[in-house]
């Protein structure tokens, strides 16, 4: 079980989870949005 010492390296995981999936969301759509430009 975690104890309550490791919240420092907790808290900079999880930003780093959130941005990664913010910037990798972005970069979805941008993808997709060129393919289909592409497609028609």
């Amino acid at each position: 079980m975690a104890s309550g010492n490791d919240m420092k390296a907790h808290k900079a995981t999880y930003d780093g989870f959130i941005g990664l999936t913010k910037w990798g969301t972005i970069a979805c759509v941008l993808i997709t949005a060129l393919v289909m430009y592409l497609i028609a």
